[in-house]
């Protein structure tokens, strides 16, 4: 039985299940099971598609977040590639039963993985004119003959030419999706999986023009349609490729995690720089990033990375070049700064509500350098900035550009196959359940490293032609119907 997963980058729950003009997705909904998806700590592109294929969460993974540290020096940072993790995925257990795999941006992939079959890079690719990102590296000659350059990724998608970065997230997902369908038609395959990342795009570019709740939205603005915009085109390409499927295809259309509005970012190490816990040779004259800072290790106790959330180090004794938390006190320090994370307010002095996970406590596995701490700010309606020589700690713009958007901890599943026992609305379902589900409906052994659960784990599953009854028929005629497309 054949497996196509379809991801949509941050898929927002609420929209995907709160438009009815999503008219193809709404039919798998009715054919299937649906529902939010949890997604795993931090709920970032890299690692969670990675752990929702794996089934393993990010420590067990070992990666934790674009950039990790590579050792316990302090200038060492790396970012994740395709072989920053060996866990056996979905479709190296697939190779083990001899059936081909075709993955297209599913990140982190460059260099472009070597599975059985076909690989594409995801936007990590530097440069996809100047650097291999296909496997078998022959297929690139190929994709140019179809679509011409093919794109990996908008570059320079956090600026103010909104119509501009429109245009082009729409161009980079006509040939993205073209050159799908192209593989889903003419390739080999037994498991196909996509990941579309102009939906993210739209939604940093776009969010505070779409959403109400946002600080910086105005009704009647140019671009408050262009979300849902891009929404009907994926129902779209969506429902062109149930076109290429027969009935016996598993289809799984699924997010890595949400999106929600973004109300500000708070300065972490600039807090931690006015706590006297982040000591500075001299004090930046402009904002400078953290690896540019000319810091006093001899005196810090901690420092930390920034993005969507942010990861806390700790400068310990015998573990760091100039480590000063004695290694006996380290517990006490980490609950200490845990609390102090937690009680930290916004602008308006009222609870920021973070939240602060201590990685052995929230991952099966705590593999290479983790953080001390990881925080989501505000609970992810606040972002963490990692550079120093703000006015102030709570800011409203980004250190790396226009940004509308930051990511939400469910995402969103739905998943229609012929022998699936389950239907309609689903609640409970976790990223790592979602690799032992197919293999479960498929028929092939579940890996005893995958940490999820198969969501029909028990169940009796479906026989032929059981699929579909005359009240579903019935149910999905009378949707169409209404909405003017019968």
């Amino acid at each position: 039985m054949k497996i196509c997963v379809l991801g949509l980058e941050g898929a927002a729950p609420e929209v995907i299940f709160g438009d009815e003009r999503l008219v193809n997705l709404r039919r798998l909904m009715d054919l299937g099971v649906y529902g939010r998806l949890q997604s795993v700590i931090p709920p970032n592109p890299v690692p969670a598609w990675m752990c929702m294929s794996t089934s393993q969460d990010p420590g067990s993974l070992g990666i934790y977040g674009f950039r990790d540290r590579a050792g316990h020096v302090y200038d060492q940072m790396g970012f994740a590639h395709s072989a920053s993790t060996k866990a056996l995925a979905i479709w190296d257990q697939l190779a083990r039963e001899g059936k081909k795999s075709i993955v297209v941006g599913v990140p982190p992939n460059y260099p472009p993985r070597h599975i059985n079959g076909i690989s594409i890079g995801c936007f990590l690719t530097p440069d996809p004119v100047k650097n291999e990102f296909t496997h078998p590296a022959s297929l690139k000659a190929k994709l140019t003959e179809l679509v011409g350059e093919y794109p990996v990724d908008v570059k320079d998608f956090r600026t103010d030419r909104k119509d501009w970065l429109k245009e082009e997230i729409f161009s980079m997902s006509r040939k993205q999706w073209q050159v799908v369908r192209w593989l889903l038609a003419e390739q080999e395959w037994d498991y196909f999986q996509f990941v579309d990342i102009g939906l993210d795009r739209m939604h940093h570019g776009f969010w505070n023009y779409f959403d109400p709740q946002h600080v910086r939205f105005e009704a009647g603005n140019p671009h408050q349609n262009t979300i849902p915009e891009y929404y009907l085109w994926l129902d779209e390409q969506v429902g062109s490729v149930l076109e290429l499927l027969d009935d016996e295809t598993i289809v799984l259309v699924v997010s890595d995690h949400g999106a929600q509005r973004l109300d500000g970012g708070f300065a972490i190490n600039q807090w931690l720089s006015r706590e006297g816990l982040l000591v500075l040779n001299e004090y930046p004259k402009v904002l400078t990033a953290f690896e540019k800072l000319d810091v006093n290790w001899s005196k810090t106790k901690v420092w930390s990375e920034g993005g969507y959330y942010a990861r806390i180090f700790f400068n310990v004794q015998g573990r760091e070049p100039q480590g000063v938390i004695p290694p006996g006190e380290y517990e006490d320090f980490q609950n200490q700064m845990k609390a102090r994370l937690e009680s930290l307010e916004d602008d308006k002095g009222q609870p920021l509500n973070s939240l602060v996970f201590k990685p052995k406590e929230i991952y099966r596995n705590v593999r290479n350098v983790a953080p001390d701490l990881i925080v989501h700010f505000g609970g992810l309606y606040w972002r963490s900035i990692g550079t120093v020589g703000h006015s102030r700690i709570h800011l409203q713009e980004n250190d790396t550009g226009p940004d509308g958007c930051n990511h939400a901890q469910y995402g969103m599943f739905i998943l229609a196959a012929p022998n699936c026992p389950l239907g309609g609305e689903y609640e409970g379902a976790r990223l790592l359940d979602i690799a032992p589900t197919l293999l479960d409906l498929a028929g092939y052994e579940i890996p005893e490293s995958m940490q999820g659960r198969s969501l029909v784990a028990g169940l009796e599953k479906k026989g032929p032609g059981d699929r579909q009854d005359s009240e579903a028929e019935k149910l999905i005629h009378d949707r169409l119907a209404g909405l003017g497309y019968i």
